[in-house]
């Protein structure tokens, strides 16, 4: 009999292919669905160190903010191991930079106290995020041909003509403005996340071990072949 070679197998679909997300740009995420999101990284408040009536204000505020919601939210919180690279360098151009020999000395210990502190304790940093939607079918400004019209022909892999990413931006941007003013009155700050954070975000969630080791590219730096 002759021998024949094996078949080699074939490469299975990318990962990208499962996710949700088709795109990232002008500070939103553009689902494959056509349907956008904003994300806000808010401010957390220690509650127990609050009196009882700021507790009681606290909690009517919250109570007032979700009744007085008219689209659905989420709210995500994260936890990671803290990263403290940055303080750590900052750390160490200092280091170098001290003509004190003492100093350095003195400096050189701290980072190692500070490293095998963080190392040891695992210390977590927590980090609270709302995510805001904005579909086209629901919103009822528009009549309903018209949301229908705009469902029925999403963002096929995010290729939205200009009119109708115009209408998500503008949405979406209402949609924060609201939300921050009603977080602002219950002492929470927040900031909405750019599309670079937006990118390094989701990269973490979905890396959370080669974020560590393979930092992103910031956009700005990215050169694209025309």
């Amino acid at each position: 009999m002759q021998s024949k070679k094996l078949a080699k197998p074939k490469p299975g679909p990318n990962t990208v292919s499962y996710l949700d997300i088709a795109e990232i740009r002008d500070d939103m995420v553009i689902l494959k669905d056509g349907t956008v999101r904003a994300v806000l990284l808010v401010s957390s408040i220690n509650f127990a160190l609050k009196s009882e009536d700021e507790q009681e204000a606290i909690i009517q505020a919250y109570m007032s903010f979700l009744n007085g919601l008219e689209f659905p939210i989420q709210i995500v919180i994260q936890s990671r191991r803290m990263n403290i690279d940055v303080y750590m360098n900052a750390l160490k151009e200092q280091e170098q930079k001290s003509e004190n020999d003492l100093l350095r000395a003195q400096i050189s210990d701290y980072r190692t106290f500070v490293s095998e502190l963080v190392e040891l304790g695992q210390i977590m940093q927590k980090r609270f995020y709302l995510v805001l939607p904005y579909d086209p079918l629901t919103n009822k400004r528009k009549n309903f041909w018209t949301r229908l019209s705009e469902s029925l022909s999403p963002a096929a892999s995010a290729k939205l003509n200009q009119k109708q990413l115009a209408d998500r931006i503008e949405q979406l941007s209402r949609r924060v403005d609201v939300i921050q003013s009603e977080l602002n009155s219950m002492g929470l700050a927040s900031a909405r996340l750019d599309t670079q954070s937006l990118i390094e975000l989701y990269y973490n969630v979905y890396n959370p071990d080669l974020f560590e080791e393979e930092k992103l590219t910031n956009l700005d730096e990215i050169q694209v072949e025309s």
